[in-house]
């Protein structure tokens, strides 16, 4: 199963990055204030999103923007 590594603009100008298998369930978690690191941080904007289809490779290059 492929894995998206994604990085959300957020309003007090940070950037959230994360790895999901489904982004636009997970955009819609953010955008509803279910995710508790991005709660407080609303409205946020998906600026950059990437598909791997190795999923330790996703996991490393999330780990390499962090």
């Amino acid at each position: 199963m492929q894995q998206i590594v994604y990085i959300l603009f957020c309003s007090d100008g940070t950037y959230y990055t994360g790895c999901t298998n489904n982004l636009d369930d997970l955009l819609k978690r953010h955008e509803n204030g279910y995710v508790d690191s991005t709660k407080n941080k609303l409205p946020v904007q998906l600026v950059f999103h990437c598909t791997f289809i190795d999923k330790s490779k996703a996991f490393e290059f999330e780990k390499y923007l962090k």
